[in-house]
């Protein structure tokens, strides 16, 4: 199972201010050859789309210092960000309704499983190859 579509793999962004975290997500995400960039909170993913950086799915924890990772999903949706693919990540209880409140795609509880992973990334893979197919 690759995420390569037409030689392009997925772009994914990793916000997360765990270092275990984003280690154990990244080993994930590789396993299906993403393109991978982290962020240890949501103003440095923020700044990276003021940059003008593109990505196919944002992985995003809650509670993070600086800009936690809800305000953060606000702010990229109030670029225009709206084809990114973004998924809230939480063990929290009301992290759910948090993160979709805001405009969260998806949400997905910690710890996280390759399985759940792997739909997800597969969907996106779809997705961008029905957009360089039209």
């Amino acid at each position: 199972m690759t995420s390569y579509v037409e030689g392009s793999p997925v772009k994914a962004l990793v916000v997360e201010d765990s270092a275990v975290e984003t280690m154990v997500l990244s080993a994930m995400l590789r396993k299906f050859h993403c393109e991978i960039t982290t962020a240890k909170n949501g103003k440095e993913a923020v700044q990276m789309f003021l940059e003008g950086k593109k990505f196919d799915i944002i992985f995003c924890d809650k509670d993070m210092p600086v800009m936690s990772g809800p305000e953060a999903i606000e702010k990229i949706r109030a670029l225009g960000e709206i084809h990114v693919k973004i998924v809230g990540v939480s063990v929290g209880d009301n992290a759910q309704e948090a993160f979709m409140r805001v405009g969260a795609d998806e949400f997905v509880p910690k710890p996280m499983k390759l399985d759940v992973v792997g739909a997800i990334i597969q969907e996106v893979i779809k997705k961008k190859k029905n957009n360089d197919t039209v």
